[in-house]
């Protein structure tokens, strides 16, 4: 499994060329970017050259289309996204991941028919690039009232979700706040296997009932009480081997700077990755 990063926690000032060369410092391998503004910022060759000359991969780009609201969006969206898929193959990247809020304003049964429509979509454009999709599930208790319905947010249903859209390149992406926030153990990891994962990001909790946790409140990794050496040996027994990027949403920007926090997030990854 691949030490990586996203820039969250590492607030919104730093570039990538900046982002990748920094990761590379301090001994991770990987970083979620957007490939296709990468390419634009830079040139596809001297991307390329950034990247292979810090030994450093791209671990997911996120999908550039709104699929959550309505026609006109969605349908504006997807035409580019055939570039994104483009610029993630040319760039080595075989991942792509969306979240699912847990609420909706929309009626329950129209809002899936149409969520499993428009991922299907997307789906067969990232396929045809070799590009996987991952689907997020997202635990925090505040969200599930967020909206007038519920909707999606255990592992189960996203599985039963993933199983409708029926194209073999769609899983999901696991992430440790919300493996925690919706009470899950072990083995509802290590049942899974590695075709069905995608992608994982890692971060830490406070100690607080599950119920108070705040989806953009989290801690770096190594710093609260969720037991991430058991979440990282579960996924690796599924036989994943790709990006474990850490993600931490915060209520304001860090004060720190851009290499204290890359201290820090090492630090938690050397504790943490110690014990896999």
């Amino acid at each position: 499994m691949l030490r990586g990063l996203t820039k969250a926690g590492f607030g919104t000032s730093i570039d990538d060329k900046q982002f990748i060369e920094l990761a590379a410092d301090y001994n991770f391998q990987s970083v979620d970017i957007d490939a296709k503004q990468f390419i634009e910022n830079y040139g596809l060759p001297h991307a390329k050259a950034i990247l292979e000359e810090n030994k450093i991969v791209i671990g997911a780009i996120p999908l550039p289309v709104e699929w959550r609201n309505s026609n006109e969006e969605f349908q504006s969206d997807i035409v580019n996204l055939v570039s994104s898929a483009k610029a993630a193959f040319d760039l080595g990247c075989t991942r792509c991941c969306t979240y699912i809020l847990p609420s909706t304003d929309l009626k329950p049964a129209s809002f899936m028919s149409t969520t499993i429509k428009r991922l299907r979509a997307c789906a067969e454009i990232l396929d045809a690039y070799g590009v996987r999709l991952g689907l997020e599930y997202v635990g925090p208790h505040h969200l599930r009232k967020l909206g007038k319905y519920p909707f999606i947010w255990t592992q189960n249903e996203t599985l039963e979700l993933i199983d409708a859209i029926g194209k073999s390149n769609v899983g999901l992406l696991l992430d440790s706040y919300h493996w925690y926030t919706t009470g899950l153990s072990s083995e509802d990891i290590t049942r899974l296997n590695e075709k069905q994962i995608v992608h994982v990001h890692i971060n830490d909790a406070y100690s607080l009932p599950i119920e108070e946790l705040k989806d953009n409140d989290r801690l770096y990794t190594g710093e609260g009480v969720i037991d991430l050496p058991l979440f990282l040996n579960s996924i690796k027994q599924t036989g994943y081997n790709g990006a474990i990027s850490q993600e931490v949403l915060t209520p304001n920007p860090p004060t720190e700077s851009v290499v204290e926090l890359m201290k820090r997030t090492k630090q938690g990854f050397d504790k943490v990755f110690s014990s896999i």
